[in-house]
C-alpha cells in the first residue's frame, strides 16, 4: 500500500505512479542483470478469451478489441517531488543476509523446499513426478531470470520493475479506462474456443461443477452434512450510472445482513438485498480508498478526498478523510482526520482490524476506536525516519513500516495492539521487496513481488508465524508465472482471486488449453496450497471455455469460487469442499443475464456472494464519449426468486 507522493491534484482513486526499484526491478543488487526498462503498448491477444491482465493499479479491464478507435490520451499531472533519499539501505538482496546476520539457505531465510508434486493433471501424492504447480523446485530470490511480461516489458508497463515515467503510466490507466467503455458498453463478447455444449457450462457429475460428493469442512470450520442445493439464479436488480463529465472512483461494496452499500458518484448508496433504494450518504468529495470487508455487525469505512473537483483543483482535494458508516442503516458513525503541525495527514488506505480503524501513507499512520472515533495514535517523527506505510485489518491488525532511504528502505510486517499500537511480532521483509502485500492477517500471509508475477503483482507468498516477538517464516509459495491472483502495485491490502483459510491458499491458474478433444477451450484450475509446509494438496478442476477464480471464503470457512459468465453461459458461484477439493453450484445464474453479468465480471470489477446472492460492483464511472455504446452499470444483484 505504502505509495510515493501523489502528484499535485492526483485523482482520487487512481493509484500514482511508483517509483523504479520497486516490486523486481532490474538491478544489479538483487541479482538481476542491469538493464532500462521500457514502456511497452500493450497488445491485443490473439485468442479472445486469453486477455491479459491490465497494468497494476488501472481498472481491471481487458484491453479492447482489434478495431475499436483509440480514445486520446489525457496528460496527467506533473508527477511530485519524491522526497530527499536518507543514506543507503545496508547491502543485501533476495535471500542474501544483511549485515550481521549469518547466511541461510532456501532463500528468505527458509530452507528450500522439497520438490512438489502435480502438474495440471495433478499425480494423486508425494514421489510422483511431474512438473507441478509448485514446481519442481523453486527458484530462490535473486536468482530470478529476466522474463518478459505480458505486454512484453518486465513485470508489464507501469507495473513492478517496469519503471518509464508517471506521464506513461497516468496514460496506461486512461486508456485501460477508455478500453473499458469501447469493450464492455460495445458489447463485445469473447467467443469460447471450442464445442459450446450445454455440459461445458454446466458441469458433469463428480467435476468441479457438477453434484456430487458431500462437504467436508469440519476442520475448517464449516457445517458437516449434505451438499447445498443449487439455487436458479436471476438478475434481481441493477442500477444505471450517472452521467459524469470525468472518470469519478466507485470501487467499494459491502453486504450487511440488511443492505448492500455501494460507492457511487460523491455518495454511498444503500439497496436491499433483492434491490430497492434504502438509503444514500452524501461525501465530501470522491472515495479514494474502500475498505472491502465490513466488520460482523455491518461497520464500514471509506477514505474520502478533501473536496470535489473544481475550476481551482482538477481532481478534488487531497485523500484526507476518514469516515465510518452503518452498511445497513446508511448513518454516519463519525468522519476524522489526523494533524501532523497545523496540516491535515494525506493518506492512501483505511482499514479495520480488531475493533480499530487505521490508516496510513507515505506521511504515516493514525489510528481511531471504531466505536467512537477516539484518536489512538497519528504519525510520529523519529530518527530513523519510520512510517506506517498501511495496515490489514480482520481479526488482528497488521502494520507495513518503513525505515530509512525511500528507494531502498528496511520494510517489516508488525503485528500491532490494535488499542495502544505497541508492536506485538515483527517479520523483517527480505531486503528489496518493498511493498509487500497483506494477504491475510489471521494467518498471516503476505504477497511479494520479486520474479515472474505475469503481471499480477505477486509472484510469491510468505506465510509467517506472528505468536512470538520475532516473526519467523513457516513456508514460502511461488506462483512461479503458472497462477493468477491479483495483488495492487503498492497497497498494502486489496489482493484479490484468492481466498485464504486457517490452513489452506487458494490461487488460480493460468489458462491453458484443455487437452481434451470432446471438450475443447481453454480451461483453468483451482489450487489448494498446504500453509504449513508450501505444498499443493489439491486442485478444484474448471469447465472448458471459461475461468475459475475465488472470491473468498465464507461465513463457515468454506472457499468460495465464481465460475465467469461468457457470451452465452449464465456465471455460477461455486463453494469448494476442503477435503475433496470439488465444487458444489451454490448459485447457477439464467442464460439470459450472460451479456449483462458479463459486463461487471469479478475477473476485474468488484464481486461479493453474502446472504444467498451475488453482487456485481463497478470500479469506476465514467463518461461515455463514444456513441452507442448502451446502458453502463453500478450495481448487479443475482439471486433466487
Amino acid at each position: 500500500m505504502s505509495q510515493p507522493p501523489q502528484p499535485p491534484n492526483q485523482p482520487p482513486g487512481v493509484p500514482p505512479a511508483q517509483p523504479g526499484g520497486g516490486f523486481g526491478a532490474p538491478n544489479p543488487s538483487y541479482g538481476y542483470p542491469h538493464q532500462q526498462p521500457t514502456q511497452v503498448a500493450p497488445q491485443v491477444p490473439a485468442q479472445p478469451s486469453q486477455v491479459p491482465p491490465p497494468p497494476p493499479g488501472a481498472p481491471q479491464t481487458p484491453p479492447p478489441p482489434p478495431g475499436a478507435p483509440q480514445a486520446p490520451q489525457t496528460p496527467p499531472p506533473p508527477p511530485g517531488t519524491p522526497p530527499q533519499a536518507p543514506p543507503a539501505a545496508p547491502p543485501g538482496g533476495y535471500g542474501y543476509p544483511g549485515p550481521g546476520q549469518a547466511p541461510q539457505p532456501g532463500g528468505y531465510g527458509y530452507p528450500g523446499q522439497a520438490p512438489q508434486p502435480g502438474g495440471y493433471g495433478y499425480p494423486g501424492g508425494p514421489g510422483q513426478p511431474g512438473q507441478g504447480f509448485g514446481a519442481p523446485t523453486q527458484p530462490q530470490f535473486g536468482a530470478f531470470p529476466q522474463q518478459p511480461g505480458p505486454y512484453g516489458a518486465p513485470g508489464g508497463p507501469g507495473g513492478p520493475g517496469s519503471g518509464g515515467g508517471a506521464k506513461k503510466r497516468m496514460a496506461v490507466i486512461v486508456s485501460a479506462a477508455v478500453a473499458l467503455v469501447l469493450l464492455v458498453g460495445g458489447g463485445v463478447w469473447f467467443a469460447v474456443s471450442g464445442d459450446d455444449k450445454e455440459e461445458q457450462a454446466k458441469g458433469g457429475e463428480g467435476t468441479s461443477q457438477g453434484t456430487g460428493g458431500k462437504q467436508g469442512g469440519g476442520e475448517q470450520g464449516g457445517t458437516k452434512g449434505d451438499k447445498p442445493k443449487t439455487v436458479d439464479g436471476k438478475l434481481l436488480f441493477e442500477v444505471e450510472q450517472e452521467k459524469v463529465d470525468d472518470l469519478v472512483s466507485a470501487k467499494g461494496m459491502w453486504v450487511g445482513d440488511q443492505a448492500v452499500a455501494k460507492v457511487d458518484v460523491y455518495k454511498i448508496v444503500g439497496y436491499g438485498l433483492s434491490g430497492g433504494k434504502k438509503w444514500e450518504l452524501p461525501l465530501d468529495g470522491a472515495v479514494c480508498w474502500a475498505n472491502p470487508k465490513p466488520t460482523d455487525d455491518g461497520k464500514a469505512v471509506v477514505l474520502v478526498s478533501d473536496g470535489k473537483p473544481s475550476s481551482e483543483k482538477k481532481y478534488g482535494g487531497p485523500c484526507t478523510q476518514v469516515i465510518a458508516f452503518d452498511v445497513n442503516k446508511g448513518t454516519k458513525l463519525w468522519q476524522k482526520s489526523a494533524k501532523a503541525g497545523d496540516r491535515d495527514v494525506t493518506f492512501d488506505e483505511v482499514t479495520i482490524g480488531a475493533g480499530t480503524v487505521a490508516a496510513g501513507g507515505t506521511s504515516g499512520g493514525a489510528a481511531w476506536s471504531l466505536d467512537g472515533g477516539q484518536e489512538l495514535w497519528k504519525p510520529k517523527e523519529d530518527s530513523s525516519n519510520c512510517k506506517d506505510a498501511g495496515y490489514a485489518g480482520g481479526g488482528k491488525l497488521v502494520a507495513v513500516r518503513r525505515c530509512g532511504d525511500y528507494e531502498r528502505p528496511q520494510v517489516s510486517v508488525q503485528t500491532l495492539d490494535p488499542k495502544s499500537g505497541a508492536v506485538k511480532s515483527t517479520y523483517k521483509v527480505p531486503t528489496g521487496l518493498n511493498y509487500p502485500h497483506i494477504a491475510s492477517t489471521d494467518p498471516l500471509v503476505v504477497a511479494v513481488s520479486a520474479g515472474d508475477t505475469t503481471g499480477n503483482g505477486a509472484s510469491d507468498f510468505l506465510v509467517v508465524d506472528d505468536s512470538g516477538k520475532d516473526g519467523t517464516l513457516r513456508s514460502k509459495i511461488s506462483t512461479a508465472g503458472k497462477y493468477e491472483p491479483k495483488c495492487p502495485a503498492t497497497e498494502v491490502e486489496g489482493c484479490s482471486k484468492l481466498a485464504v483459510t486457517k490452513d489452506t491458499l487458494y490461487l488460480p491458474t493460468e489458462e491453458h488449453p484443455s487437452g481434451n478433444s470432446s471438450q475443447p477451450g481453454r480451461i483453468n484450475e483451482i489450487v489448494a496450497f498446504d500453509l504449513a509446509t508450501g505444498q499443493t494438496k489439491g486442485k478444484t478442476d474448471g469447465t472448458a471455455g471459461t475461468e475459475m477464480i475465488p472470491l473468498g471464503v465464507d461465513k463457515d470457512g468454506y472457499p468460495i469460487a465464481y465460475r465467469n459468465a461468457t457470451f452465452r453461459w449464465g456465471g455460477q458461484v461455486l463453494r469448494i469442499d476442503p477435503k475433496t477439493f470439488k465444487a458444489d453450484v451454490l448459485l447457477k445464474n439464467a442464460d439470459d443475464t450472460a451479456r449483462a453479468e458479463n459486463e461487471l465480471s469479478p475477473n476485474y470489477q468488484q464481486g461479493v456472494y453474502a446472504q444467498g446472492r451475488l453482487f456485481l460492483g463497478t470500479n469506476y464511472i465514467r463518461k461515455v464519449t463514444v456513441a452507442g455504446l448502451g446502458k453502463q452499470y453500478t450495481l448487479q444483484i443475482y439471486g433466487g426468486s
